[in-house]
């Protein structure tokens, strides 16, 4: 009989300590869980609504954690959310592996890929972890105040990562191209101002739920209080709503939300002007020539012929320009006069955007060459953010012997200044090579300065395909920042053209040869963003920091005195 009872005391103390471990893991799993929830608001699952919810968990664990005394800031759990999204979000960089059509061998190709990927996963947690690290130290605050201050860092950290070559995975890419209402937001502030709408609704939604007991508290006292007064019952008082689910924070967060999506959609329903004068009709060839046979004799002469067909055909169709992907020739701009391309431009005399290499030096550029009704090269982008490793190497003197050791590729590509302006034979316009579409500044710089339509030329093919449609989700932000009519050219997909509000007039299919026609309109136009830029962060960053040291300030001086 005592061995039965030790057995079993046994056997409770197991499941107690297997209990403990569970509980031990679950705030790591709550926040990969939420993580990848974030993670699946974009290509390929674009469950864009998810995003409003997925950050309240996160920050639930972070202030109760603040909360609990004599206990360290949760990093490693919140890292694990920023795993859980940047890894997610950005599974498509695994899509350049096998790497064998630049002559990598397969082993270090994988090795190059699982670099890539989880050094801005890693990257990713990081930035989150800094953003938990502030918010630990908040956990006696107003939650007001946590939620300015919460929002206001973190956009403050999202503008300090997207100063630097590392950036694509910012939360407000999350709402494109499902919402384009909210996307408008960009129209005020930028992306951030995305962004600070997100977060805003997610904390909000966070406090709420910690402080469910309020609303508790609440409905006793209201109902107590009616008792009172009348003598009757609350049911006879007109007082039966389910007082449980009043919750300021949560009415706040609702009202909030709609909002600023009626905001939003004040901004999407304004007309967009479409004078004759201003009309501009662009013709895209996607010439769909594999990155694998691009550097081959083969490759090239597919490519001439893909894309001089596809200029010939647009030219009959009547089109005043006719836009090329980044890269459409492989050569330097030496040779392109040779091609039968530029031949065919100075036949049919229709302004052509050709992709090729330029010179500089020992150095080449990517970029995107404007050629005049003559055939004749009138202007120039060179593409000015090139990705890491695959397009330069950083910290070169360190790591350029390692990286060329695993990999043929060039390390002597050189970006373009920062300050360039593309003018065309139809006036300024603002270029954009590939991975550019994700730096919204480098479009807001651009219209400022005149730039009344996008030309967007990029080669997605070493990816998957959630990747193209991602980017073509920010060249949508970037349309509806700058109120601009956007055109873009890929080699494999997918091209398409955008108008102002962002809807998409036409996309291409992918891995597909195709050409296509439309008319845009050129713009003079500023928003807000453009005018006056990112202002919305620094706003919220001294009217949050004013707003801490004012609180201080009362605390301290009404402790004056106190023993």
């Amino acid at each position: 009989m005592q061995k039965k009872q030790s057995k079993k005391q046994g056997e409770l103390a197991l499941q107690g300590r297997q209990g403990d471990k569970f509980i031990s893991l679950l705030p790591w799993l709550i926040a990969l869980a939420s993580g990848i929830l974030m993670g699946l608001t974009v290509a390929p699952v674009g469950a864009w609504f998810l995003a409003w919810i997925a950050l309240a968990p996160l920050w639930v664990l972070v202030i109760t954690s603040g909360k609990r005394k004599n206990q360290s800031p949760p990093a490693p759990p919140v890292f694990f959310w920023g795993i859980g999204f940047h890894g997610v979000a950005l599974w498509w960089i695994t899509g350049i592996h096998p790497m064998t059509w630049l002559g990598v061998p397969w082993l270090p190709s994988l090795a190059i890929t699982l670099f890539c990927w989880g050094f801005i996963t890693v990257l990713g947690g990081i930035f989150v972890t800094i953003w938990a690290a502030v918010m630990v130290r908040l956990a006696g605050q107003k939650p007001w105040l946590r939620v300015l201050i919460g929002t206001a860092v973190w956009c403050g950290l999202e503008s300090l990562w997207s100063a630097g070559p590392l950036w694509w995975s910012s939360l407000a890419y999350t709402q494109s191209p499902h919402n384009l209402v909210i996307v408008h937001l960009g129209q005020l502030s930028g992306p951030n101002t995305v962004t600070a709408a997100i977060v805003a609704v997610n904390g909000l939604i966070a406090e709420g739920w910690m402080n469910r007991q309020d609303a508790k508290d609440a409905k006793i006292f209201s109902v107590s209080r009616q008792l009172l007064q009348v003598g009757e019952p609350a049911q006879r008082t007109g007082f039966s709503a389910p007082w449980r689910f009043v919750n300021k924070y949560w009415v706040i967060a609702t009202g909030l939300l709609i909002t600023l999506h009626l905001i939003g959609f004040i901004l999407y329903s304004r007309p967009i002007a479409q004078p004759p004068e201003a009309a501009l009709k662009v013709g895209i060839v996607q010439g769909n020539i594999p990155n694998r046979l691009l550097r081959s004799s083969e490759g090239f002469r597919r490519a001439q012929e893909n894309y001089t067909n596809g200029y010939l055909t647009l030219a009959d169709q009547g089109v005043d320009a006719v836009l090329t992907p980044e890269g459409a020739l492989p050569i330097f701009q030496r040779n392109l006069l040779e091609t039968a391309l530029v031949a065919a431009v100075k036949e049919k005399g229709v302004v052509a955007w050709i992709g090729a290499f330029g010179e500089r030096g020992d150095s080449y550029t990517i970029s995107l060459f404007t050629f005049n009704t003559k055939g004749e090269i009138v202007s120039r982008y060179d593409k000015a953010k090139l990705v890491p490793l695959g397009e330069y190497i950083p910290f070169e003197g360190i790591l350029g012997k390692l990286v060329q050791r695993l990999s043929p590729l060039d390390a002597h590509q050189v970006a373009g200044s920062a300050n360039q302006l593309f003018d065309t034979p139809f006036g300024r316009a603002i270029a954009s090579i590939c991975y550019e579409s994700a730096f919204p500044e480098q479009f807001r710089r651009q219209a400022a300065a005149g730039g009344q339509f996008i030309v967007s030329s990029s080669n997605d093919a070493h990816y998957t395909a959630s990747m193209p449609f991602q980017h073509h989700a920010q060249d949508i932000m970037r349309a509806i920042e700058s109120d601009r009519w956007s055109a873009r050219a890929t080699n494999t997909g997918y091209s398409a053209f955008v108008d102002p509000h962002g809807r998409t007039l036409w996309m291409s299919g992918y891995n597909t040869y195709e050409t296509h026609a439309e008319t845009i309109y050129r713009r003079q136009t500023k928003t807000l963003y453009v005018r006056w830029g990112d202002w919305l962060t620094p706003l919220l960053l001294i009217s949050s920091g004013g707003a801490w040291l004012v609180i201080c300030g009362i605390k301290k001086f009404s402790n004056v005195g106190n023993p």
